[in-house]
């Protein structure tokens, strides 16, 4: 056994010391950081866990079981923010922490930790960070996915991974989801939610608005889901969909959470949204064409995945977030009556699921 193996043995006796998750920020990977939180509660259960976090995904925290709290620190992205660091690790000495788990691999996510003086800072080598960190791992590469590599971090070092991880999960009282019906007017029925946006082009799948009129047509509820930047994708599917489809896109994510929590189906991109829909138990359809389900799909299973599947194109998938070949038919080949079509059958196994 290694020094750092040693070193955690020892911490895992009777340590009651808080433990720092410093996540990934983006929407989807800070969902999929709950997996992280369950790992160290199962590990550590008398340690409260608390996560490092953006305003924009403060709202999350509160529907994380496991999580103690959310420290809310805006950091600007391209530039060091000494003063900002300086001020975070203030902050983070008073918390008391007795380990703090890096998930990026960046120098400045490491220096608050550093700085704070928490005993035990975990993470992966990577841009010059000696001295940063203190429990260094190595063996990155040779993780397959995101979620191995995070979760990894969380167990002692050189455990084998498990065959599965426990998945995330965001659990919403049955209360505040009535709560935000009633305070945006909408009835007690089934809806479906879209998300259309995404971080990248290539991964907008483009027909929404056709779908939103097929669902209206069909005598569904249609919830269009998302942030500020998908404001005019929602007036395009407004219009498309007519009085049947409420735009209920804005600044705060608890809304949209809200929203994926009270639909009955949701469509959605390779996104955030996509990752709290699953995260919440909703049955939620994710279209894929440029990225890989098996990497970026959510660990709590989708009611379906739909891709391209009249033939496989010889680019995918390329991660790309601009479309460079074939004018983006992985995700033009995707028709917007096959993926209603499967909402409807997943909605009536759900509805079926709920009077059994």
């Amino acid at each position: 056994m290694n020094q750092n193996s040693q070193l955690g043995e020892l911490a895992d006796r009777d340590d009651t010391r808080p433990i720092l998750i410093i996540p990934y920020m983006w929407i989807g990977d800070f969902v999929r950081n709950h997996t992280v939180v369950r790992v160290l509660n199962q590990r550590w259960p008398n340690r409260p866990v608390d996560l490092l976090t953006t305003s924009l995904c403060a709202p999350l925290v509160d529907y994380m079981p496991g999580v103690r709290a959310g420290v809310v620190w805006d950091l600007p992205r391209g530039r060091l923010a000494i003063g900002r660091q300086l001020s975070l690790a203030k902050r983070l000495r008073e918390r008391n922490y007795g380990t703090a788990l890096v998930l990026p691999r960046t120098w400045k996510a490491a220096i608050a930790p550093a700085l704070a003086g928490i005993p035990e800072r975990v993470g992966f080598v990577g841009e010059f960070r000696f001295g940063l960190l203190n429990r260094w791992r190595w063996g990155e590469k040779k993780l397959p996915r995101f979620i191995d590599k995070n979760a990894a971090l969380a167990q002692p070092d050189g455990a084998r991974l498990p065959p599965e991880w426990p998945v995330p999960q965001l659990r919403v009282p049955a209360e505040e989801i009535a709560r935000w019906r009633q305070a945006n007017g909408l009835g007690a029925g089934a809806a479906v939610a879209l998300a259309p946006g995404s971080v990248g082009v290539s991964k907008r799948w483009t027909y929404y608005p056709e779908t939103a009129r097929l669902l209206v047509e069909r005598g569904l509820e249609v919830w269009v889901v998302g942030g500020p930047a998908e404001k005019g994708l929602a007036q395009e599917i407004v219009a498309a969909g007519g009085a049947g489809v409420r735009d209920l896109t804005g600044n705060d994510l608890r809304n949209g959470v809200l929203a994926m929590a009270a639909a009955g189906v949701a469509i959605s991109n390779d996104s955030g949204l996509m990752h709290i829909a699953a995260a919440l138990g909703t049955p939620t359809m994710g279209i894929f064409g440029p990225t890989d389900p098996y990497l970026w799909a959510p660990l709590n299973g989708l009611a379906a995945t739909v891709v391209q599947n009249k033939s496989v194109l010889s680019c995918q998938p390329c991660q790309s977030t601009i479309c460079k070949m074939n004018d983006h038919r992985c995700m033009r080949d995707i028709a917007a009556g096959e993926v209603v079509a499967i909402a409807q059958r997943v909605l009536s196994e759900a509805e079926a699921r709920a009077t059994t």
